[in-house]
């Protein structure tokens, strides 16, 4: 079966790496709207790229379909101090190439995950000792205490020592690169699956791990990934048969597929959320027309910017009613207080006043960084903001690519060239510490506090309230300093959070597959008949 020929001259790249053959029952194939650029584990923390990689690799710990915490490579752990964890290792697991793991390779992936180049820095303390005991216990000694230390180690990959160090690649490979490494080409995890082969851009091929010391859950033989950005031909690609699953699916193709008799769509909600960040830092904007000066700097300004944009309409109209509009940059099913938190109202006429008070009478041009193919109508979502921000008198010069452009150039390796952006973030602890300490944190030299504060919004205050959230065991203590720190920021408009997207894949109907509310897509738990 072929795509209608309109298809194929928009997408013949995409065609060809689908193209139609014999294929074992047990092939699954899995198309998703953006690339895996690299295999490095430590390059992009972005969901879909962890999800990828966790088939391959994996953390000491690891999530159940519940997202709980669960075992991983460390078959257990326990708290001997308040500042000192120990890790007791799996024995008899190898990697791919039939290497043993190892304290070593544990002890050697906390200094790469936290070396210059890796977008993980925030997922081990930086100041965290990590002490081999013998080949399978490891000792971390914090210098303060951390009871959700391993809370977000699940997507904490470890490497073999032995390959990294044999292919050069014991220093991890940033988003910004321009020639790719050997490990952003191949991978060797103890993971269910291997990686047989790799081209970006185009598929890559994954086949059981033959070896893998887990027991799997999943009967396939093999897993083409294959990129497809194009949401129709995304759409067609499933409708036909030519690929078992999709994500996303288009909000406005919904009804079309369950309406479909070989496809239907899994749907759920998502504990990612999606807003806005402004530069907060520079002296003058990258990219905008007021020169010696920086407008973001302004609170007026950016409550301005959050008053000119009409979420209702990006949810009925971009979103078709799939999205929850949100107060706060966390699902609210993350935190017991969100629902003391409101939007402020949409406010045109309040935005243009705010603006002139701050000295912007006639508005001006600021730049916009946004992806088009990460999130759910990410572009229309970008679009539509473009619009409400110029009935304010501000013009928006949008710049919307493809993630591994956008990414390479608004992380901290790409310098975080960015005035103004749309981002995600699902909080890889599914705790509000990790959304206050890396999104909205304080970026400084030598630490990896405010990692993903591409704008760097500053609140001294509401760090030192996130310090406290880190440490304090009673919960509704922790409860309370949480709201504190949001509110802060609440307060500051320091970001404009827009709402949480739904999920939406499309599985074919004789494929089964657990869907998680972080939006992985994790092929050791599909089976297909």
């Amino acid at each position: 079966m072929r795509f209608r020929s309109g298809l194929l001259a928009a997408c013949a790249a995409a065609a060809l790496a689908l193209s139609v053959g014999v294929t074992s029952a047990k092939t699954l194939r899995y198309a998703n709207q953006g690339d895996l650029k690299s295999l490095d584990p430590y390059t992009l923390n972005e969901t879909t790229a962890n999800a990828h990689l966790g088939n391959v690799y994996e953390g000491l710990t690891k999530r159940g379909k519940d997202l709980s915490i669960q075992p991983g490579l460390a078959e257990r752990w326990e708290v001997l101090e308040p500042t000192k964890w120990r890790f007791y290792l799996r024995k008899g697991v190898k990697f791919a190439n039939g290497e043993d793991f190892t304290a070593d390779d544990v002890i050697f992936s906390a200094d790469r995950v936290r070396a210059t180049g890796s977008n993980f820095t925030t997922r081990v303390p930086k100041d965290a000792k990590f002490v081999k005991v013998d080949d399978h216990t490891v000792d971390v000694i914090l210098t303060s205490p951390n009871p959700i230390l391993n809370s977000q180690w699940d997507t904490w990959y470890i490497m073999s020592k032995k390959w990294a160090e044999a292919n050069n690649s014991t220093a991890p490979t940033p988003a910004s690169a321009q020639t790719p490494s050997f490990s952003s080409l191949n991978a060797n995890g103890t993971g269910p699956f291997k990686i047989e082969s790799h081209q970006p851009g185009v598929k890559t091929v994954f086949k059981p791990n033959a070896g893998w010391w887990g027991k799997p859950e999943h009967n396939l033989t093999e897993v083409i990934f294959t990129p497809i950005n194009s949401d129709a031909t995304r759409v067609a690609a499933l409708l036909s048969g030519e690929v078992d699953i999709i994500e996303p699916v288009p909000i406005q193709d919904i009804q079309r597929v369950n309406s479909s008799p070989n496809a239907q769509v899994l749907t759920g909600p998502e504990l990612r959320t999606i807003f806005l960040g402004m530069d907060q830092t520079r002296d003058e904007l990258l990219e905008s027309s007021v020169k010696g000066k920086n407008p973001f700097k302004d609170k007026r300004v950016r409550e301005a910017f959050y008053k000119a944009i009409d979420i209702e309409t990006i949810k009925s109209r971009v979103m078709r009613g799939l999205s929850t509009p949100s107060a706060l940059m966390i699902a609210p099913e993350l935190f017991v207080f969100s629902k003391d938190f409101k939007r402020p109202a949409y406010d045109p006429d309040g935005a243009k006043k705010l603006l002139a008070e701050a000295g912007y009478p006639n508005g001006f041009e600021v730049g916009m960084d946004c992806p088009n193919d990460r999130y759910v109508n990410d572009g229309q979502i970008c679009q539509a903001i473009v619009g409400m921000l110029a009935r304010a008198g501000i013009k928006v010069n949008l710049n919307a690519q493809p993630k591994a452009q956008y990414f390479a150039k608004v992380l901290k390796s790409g310098g975080y060239k960015t005035s103004f952006y749309l981002l995600g973030w699902t909080p890889g602890t599914f705790d509000s510490h990790n959304v206050l300490y890396d999104v909205m944190g304080c970026r400084a030299d030598g630490s990896n506090r405010g990692e993903t504060n591409l704008g760097n919004y500053c609140n001294p205050k509401l760090d030192a309230l996130t310090d406290q959230v880190l440490v304090e065991a009673d919960t509704n203590k922790r409860n309370d300093l949480i709201k504190q720190a949001f509110q802060l920021g609440f307060d500051d408009y320091g970001y404009i959070p827009l709402h949480q997207q739904a999920l939406a894949w499309g599985v074919a109907k004789n494929v089964k597959v657990a869907q998680r509310a972080d939006n992985s897509v994790l092929l050791y738990w599909i089976t297909k008949d």
